[in-house]
């Protein structure tokens, strides 16, 4: 199996679109890979995680074809994960010989934003039932798409929305992508994530050397996060770990990122990063 991580920052982008603090201006300056869009990811070519308003330019730095892709995972309705009016655009009036149809997962506040973008009266022309299908998913929810089985986690973020989280297994391999959320899951994620004997965890690292409560992780988090998934019997010393979802209010450059990794063993994200396991 294979992870592209397309987009690896937080909300404003990395650098922030109005932002001139010193991270920010030191990522204008270097580029590389300070420079960081908003949070996506590929899982084999098949398997698309969130829909932030960067994907057009995902599309086009990766040489992507969209209209074959027939899974959309969405972990929660803020904009930087979930940007749903360009779904209008897998009409065929828009994009000519689509594949079949693209099933998205989310919650109910993922469903009405989605609901809210589409059916509007310029759309209304060009209905896309026939290419987009909206499932509401829940926390516990066991998803059968393609060759994908996929089991929605609670996350420990917007407490306004069913916020979720995913594992995701495919011949063989297994993946637990935890982006957005804090530390603090709940005692029915646990019981959904010790079942299983990760290949790859990715875990959410926007507050660089803070920790955080909830809604998000630092650093500290993710370490403790890591042990605790080790102690339970999901990792070993051959799963891969990642940290990713990156904010400039984290106060760290890409180099500082990367060091900080390299001394634990964990990769670091950035845009364009591919991970076989």
């Amino acid at each position: 199996m294979k992870i592209l991580y397309m987009g690896t920052a937080a909300a404003e982008g990395w650098p922030g679109l109005f932002c001139s603090c010193p991270i920010c201006t030191h990522a204008r300056k270097a580029g590389g890979h300070n420079l960081r869009t908003r949070t996506q990811a590929l899982l084999d070519d098949s398997l698309l995680i969130d829909f932030p308003p960067d994907t057009y330019c995902h599309a086009l730095q990766y040489g992507l074809n969209l209209g074959n892709i027939h899974t959309l995972l969405v972990t929660h309705s803020h904009m930087d994960h979930w940007f749903p009016t360009d779904l209008i655009h897998r009409h065929e009036h828009f994009g000519h010989g689509a594949e079949g149809v693209l099933d998205v997962y989310g919650n109910a506040a993922a469903e009405k934003a989605f609901y809210d973008h589409i059916l509007i009266d310029r759309f209304k022309p060009h209905p896309i039932d026939d290419a987009v299908h909206f499932h509401v998913t829940h926390s516990g929810d066991h998803i059968q798409s393609g060759n994908w089985d996929i089991i929605a986690v609670p996350a420990d973020h917007d407490k306004r929305e069913e916020c979720l989280v995913y594992i995701c297994k495919k011949d063989g391999k297994t993946i637990f992508y935890g982006h957005d959320t804090g530390i603090r899951l709940s005692a029915e994620a646990w019981t959904l994530l010790k079942k299983e004997k990760f290949d790859l965890v990715s875990l959410d690292a926007t507050m660089g050397m803070k920790s955080s409560e909830w809604y998000h992780m630092g650093l500290p988090d993710t370490e403790v996060m890591f042990q605790k998934l080790t102690d339970s019997g999901c990792m070993d010393g051959n799963t891969v770990k990642v940290v990713n979802h990156f904010s400039h209010n984290g106060e760290m450059t890409h180099d500082q990122l990367t060091a900080w990794g390299n001394e634990r063993g964990i990769l670091v994200a950035y845009d364009g990063m591919e991970v076989e396991f």
